[in-house]
Formats: structure tokens, C-alpha cells, sequence
């Protein structure tokens, strides 16, 4: 569970290989707090250190939309 008491949810990079002992790269998904509709009108979002993934919470396995840590900061702060 994560600080915010959100779970998180580790999903494996799909260019790893299926052998397990592969390099792979995982990021961790986070519902946003601000979702309405009982909670199930919502985005998650995962963040390294040179992006920030959107996606759906109703279609996990959807495409997610990718932006810069500078410009998910800049619509951070437009938002009030």
C-alpha cells in the first residue's frame, strides 16, 4: 500500500521476456484521489524519472498517454 493508503500495482514491461530472469522495467500504477462516480471514474498514473504515464482505470490494458516530468508538472500547476 502506498503513503497515500492507495494500492499499488506493479505491472511488468511487456519487452520483457517471458523467462523471468530477463531485464525488465516495472512502474507502478496510482488511482487518482480525484475520481468521482464512487470511485470508479478515474485515471491512474505512474511516474519515473523522465515521464508520467495516464491511462484508464476501467481499461488498465488500454494505450496510456506519456508526457515529461516538466510538462505533467506544468499542467500540475495550472489545475490550482
Amino acid at each position: 500500500m502506498s503513503a497515500a493508503g492507495t494500492w499499488t500495482t506493479w505491472r511488468k514491461s511487456s519487452h520483457s521476456g517471458a523467462s523471468g530472469d530477463d531485464n525488465c522495467v516495472e512502474i507502478a500504477w496510482r488511482k487518482s484521489s480525484y475520481g468521482g462516480g464512487g470511485g470508479t471514474d478515474c485515471v491512474e498514473v505512474a511516474h519515473s524519472a523522465e515521464l508520467v504515464a495516464v491511462r484508464d482505470s476501467k481499461n488498465p490494458a488500454s494505450t496510456s498517454l506519456a508526457f515529461s516530468t516538466a510538462r505533467w508538472r506544468g499542467f500540475l500547476a495550472s489545475q490550482g
